[in-house]
């Protein structure tokens, strides 16, 4: 690590970014990348940041200046993507978004001159593809992922043949959604500025709710239609791209519209597959040996290889062949199979899904150690609406995960709530 990050702004501002459980591990490459997106001065005010929503009132007492001048600040971040904005009660909240999906992904989601964008790319490349810590970090620590595969909805036989859930379908998470934002796709965007972009539609990012209220507000999305969006996911079923998207049931904040040579989730899926870094479908692809003519489509168009074609002792010909333990369930194989041999059956055992994206953070947090950030935000007083908002995830889990909870936290309080939950 260098000197020069030592006792800086930016060492303190990594160190506030790793107290959430999405974090960034240091490294020479990840202090030039903030130094590109946030100057000395931001970085100081943005690692006092609370890690739960905050007010201009409360960032204000911290930063210990004039909230007008706090507003100004607030704002400005917001407009480089750096903060997302909400609103409660009519009154604005802040929150510092995680690297990723977050900050990271805003910084390219649109084509802007005030950073040096290809630069940036270059160094996002190293930092994730190269050196690997933060993707293995994001990716494949504890059980709980950040992100899983929505089904390919035209490979979906009928009614009768499958359970499918609204939750499990991207045109659900659009018609539900609140607020719609379309942006670039972080991904193919960043791999253009490095020569290795492929012919995938780029403007096909989507977000939802208050990710998106705050990124069409200041210009990093535009804003769209249910209509629209809907348009565009069958674009993407076009061109054999795969939805990946939130790990939550309920207001889903984002789908990306994957491909696998691009996209860093599908990478990570590819590169990490035995550590399960991204979370599958409940459906896996079955083959019908008998009709299988092994022209060998479903393996050209599989995003993380799952698919491979096998000789036939019987026949002369290849058979496609699946490996269950590193396919997704998307289902893109079902739909490009042009004599119609694969069919998409329930896989064995259901996928665990959080709730929201409360729940799945908070899962997060237990699993990666850091539980005890959430609850004790900013050594600041507790906020009796968010601690009952975190008990209530932790009174709803497995005696295991309520052990790893209460160890974390370390709370008396805690100890005493379980142990009557189960009296």
């Amino acid at each position: 690590m260098s000197h020069i990050a030592h006792s800086s702004g930016y060492q303190r501002l990594v160190e506030r970014l790793n107290r959430f459980p999405q974090g960034a591990p240091p490294s020479e490459l990840l202090f030039k990348i903030l130094k590109i997106l946030f100057s000395e001065k931001d970085a100081g005010l943005v690692s006092l940041m609370p890690i739960r929503p905050f007010t201009v009132q409360k960032i204000a007492r911290i930063w210990k200046m004039p909230m007008h001048n706090a507003r100004l600040a607030l704002d400005d971040l917001a407009d480089r993507g750096l903060l997302v904005d909400l609103e409660s009660d009519g009154e604005p909240l802040y929150v510092l978004p995680p690297p990723m999906a977050g900050f990271i992904e805003f910084s390219l989601m649109r084509v802007r001159s005030d950073i040096d964008q290809k630069r940036l790319s270059e160094l996002l490349h190293q930092y994730l593809n190269v050196e690997e810590d933060f993707i293995k970090n994001l990716f494949t620590t504890g059980e709980t992922q950040l992100g899983r595969i929505f089904v390919h909805e035209p490979a979906l036989p009928g009614a009768d043949s499958v359970q499918v859930l609204d939750y499990e379908r991207a045109t659900h998470a659009i018609e539900a959604a609140r607020h719609i934002g379309i942006g670039r796709c972080y991904c193919r965007h960043k791999m253009e500025h490095l020569g290795k972009a492929c012919a995938a539609p780029q403007e096909i990012c989507m977000t939802f709710n208050s990710a998106a209220y705050s990124l069409t507000k200041h210009g990093i999305a535009r804003h769209a239609e249910k209509s629209e969006c809907l348009e565009l996911l069958h674009q993407a079923y076009e061109n054999n791209l795969v939805q990946f998207g939130e790990n939550a049931r309920e207001s889903v904040a984002f789908i990306c519209n994957c491909c696998g040579c691009c996209c860093e989730a599908l990478l990570a899926a590819k590169r990490f597959a035995a550590l399960h870094p991204v979370h599958t479908t409940n459906f896996i692809p079955r083959i019908k040996d008998d009709l299988c003519t092994g022209c060998g489509k479903c393996a050209a168009v599989c995003p993380v290889t799952a698919l491979e074609l096998v000789a036939d002792n019987r026949e002369q010909n290849k058979k496609a062949l699946l490996n269950h333990d590193i396919c997704l369930g998307c289902g893109l194989c079902v739909s490009t199979c042009p004599v119609h041999s694969i069919e998409l059956v329930q896989r064995a055992q259901r996928v665990i899904t959080p709730i929201n994206s409360a729940h799945r953070i908070v899962l997060m947090a237990i699993e990666r150690g850091t539980l005890q950030h959430l609850v004790f935000d900013n050594q600041a007083h507790l906020n009796h609406r968010a601690m009952a908002a975190i008990l209530g995830v932790i009174l709803k889990l497995p005696p295991v995960k309520q052990l790893m909870a209460s160890r974390q936290m370390k709370s008396r309080y805690l100890e005493n709530l379980l142990a009557r939950q189960t009296m």
